[in-house]
């Protein structure tokens, strides 16, 4: 299942307009749309969201509960995992370690990753860290002892450059790496929530300015 809802952008008016389709009417003129030449063809504003499955030698990332479109706030946790060489996930909960709850993993974000010439070591890595003992229910606690230990201590084992480097620490690693995901989502979450709401948005710009690059 395909959850992108296809925001697209154009331009009309000397304003950017986001919707789902395009209306029969402009949104800041009302001047039909029908037989428009507009200054640049619709453009489809990329979508965040992937499915893990499909992204092998990856650190993943989704909402503990629910999905980022329509449940995810600032103040809600994150669950991250690892998908191997294959795309099977492995995540650490308050269920000890868990392979490939692949439904719960339809929309998820990619943190970062490693080349395919890594996917050996990687998933070697994988087999090792996940094959220690500490990752059992009872060890686990949800603020001292969760998925994000299970994903630095991983890569702190990986060895792989700018990425590992960051893991050591998990300030570091969420300012690096997390963050800057999470901030290009809530931009897209804003604009989908917006739109579901008023079915349109529009955002006024200046002639110098030609594309809908207001999610970059």
């Amino acid at each position: 299942m395909d959850t992108d809802p296809g925001i697209i952008c154009f331009q009309h008016c000397d304003s950017k307009v986001f919707c789902f389709e395009l209306p029969e009417k402009c949104p800041v003129c009302l001047s039909p749309m029908a037989n428009t030449v507009l200054p640049l063809p619709p453009l489809r504003i990329p979508y965040p969201f992937v499915r893990a499955s499909q992204h092998s030698c990856c650190i993943v990332m989704k909402p503990t509960n629910g999905d980022f479109l329509n449940d995810y706030l600032n103040s809600k946790d994150l669950h991250i995992g690892v998908t191997s060489s294959k795309g099977l996930v492995v995540e650490y909960d308050k269920n000890g370690l868990q392979y490939d709850k692949a439904s719960l993993w339809k929309q998820c974000l990619i943190v970062d990753g490693a080349d395919e010439s890594w996917s050996e070591i990687w998933d070697n890595t994988l087999r090792h860290v996940s094959s220690l003992t500490c990752w059992s229910s009872e060890r686990y606690n949800e603020e001292n002892f969760n998925c994000y230990n299970f994903v630095l201590k991983f890569l702190q084992e990986l060895r792989y450059g700018a990425l590992s480097a960051a893991a050591v620490s998990r300030t570091r690693f969420c300012e690096s790496y997390i963050v800057p995901q999470t901030t290009t989502a809530g931009k897209y979450i804003s604009l989908y929530r917006k739109l579901k709401k008023s079915g349109c948005v529009t955002h006024r710009i200046s002639s110098k300015h030609t594309a809908c690059n207001t999610l970059k």
